[in-house]
């Protein structure tokens, strides 16, 4: 999927030819064509365009974009076990691979109403893949590090450096923004839910599912939980608050550790598969 090392010794033209014929360069024009959307879509979105023709077409492209993205990781990971002769996986260790979670939720949203809360934890993914990318593949390709001396690493160029240090400063707060935005959109279907939007019951029980997954498995949302339920035990204890609100606090909590319980297909997946993949 990644290109070969590129060398100072090619043409700069021949380097990138070889770069543009990767699986892997697709996925970067993916990532950069949501990112180009999303930010095309939220002009309109400011400007209450919601639904002009070219806020349609940017979210809609974003969303093309972000299944084909998530579309080649998994078939990547298919063409690998294919390879390697290993056996394909279940239905339900699919289901367990975050990058087809994220493929089918693009499709979903593709198809679905809009909303545009469903473009930003996408968004946020795609600018850490192509910081990556552009640091560990398109910038030596474009300006291939001079030869180290034996038992050295190369030496990365200024820019470089500044895209891991972005990457390494912000990347677990991204994370746990990503993991705020995907609890937020619940709690927007759920009140699309009660108002009987249409189309909305659909949604809330398929992204509900979604969702319980991500706590399975991403610690991000785990943790966005905990704050959520100890800033409400925090409140719910205050002198001021009324006990009835006390305890329908108290019964929410409940209902969800049930809920959290009683979902847990861990004791399924457990022992049919390695540690799930990181979304990509």
């Amino acid at each position: 999927m990644a290109p070969p090392p590129a060398t100072a010794s090619e043409p700069l033209q021949q380097r990138l030819m070889k770069l543009a014929q990767t699986l892997q360069f697709a996925w970067f024009c993916g990532h950069v064509t949501l990112l180009l959307c999303t930010l095309r879509y939220s002009l309109s979105y400011i400007f209450l365009k919601y639904y002009s023709r070219w806020a349609q077409f940017s979210y809609r492209t974003a969303f093309v974009a972000a299944a084909a993205t998530y579309g080649i990781v998994v078939f990547k990971g298919f063409r690998a076990r294919q390879k390697s002769g290993k056996a394909q996986s279940s239905a339900l260790q699919l289901a367990a691979d975050e990058n087809v979670q994220y493929l089918a939720m693009a499709l979903i949203w593709l198809f679905s109403k809009q909303v545009p809360l469903a473009l930003l934890p996408f968004a946020v993914y795609s600018i850490f893949h192509v910081a990556t990318y552009t640091r560990g593949i398109l910038l030596p390709t474009v300006q291939p590090a001079p030869p180290a001396p034996a038992g050295q690493k190369p030496q990365s160029s200024a820019i470089s450096e500044h895209i891991g240090r972005f990457v390494k400063d912000y990347y677990d707060a991204s994370m746990s923004l990503v993991a705020g935005l995907e609890i937020a959109l619940w709690f927007r279907l759920f009140f699309s839910a009660i108002l009987f939007q249409k189309g909305s019951w659909i949604l809330i029980v398929i992204y509900t599912v979604f969702l319980r997954a991500r706590i399975s498995q991403s610690t991000f949302v785990q943790g966005m939980l905990h704050q959520i339920g100890a800033r409400g035990d925090a409140m719910a204890q205050r002198q001021d608050v009324p006990p009835a609100v006390r305890q329908v606090w108290g019964t929410l909590k409940g209902i969800a550790k049930q809920a959290h319980d009683q979902t847990d297909l861990s004791r399924y997946v457990q022992g049919q598969q390695a540690a799930p993949k990181k979304a990509q």
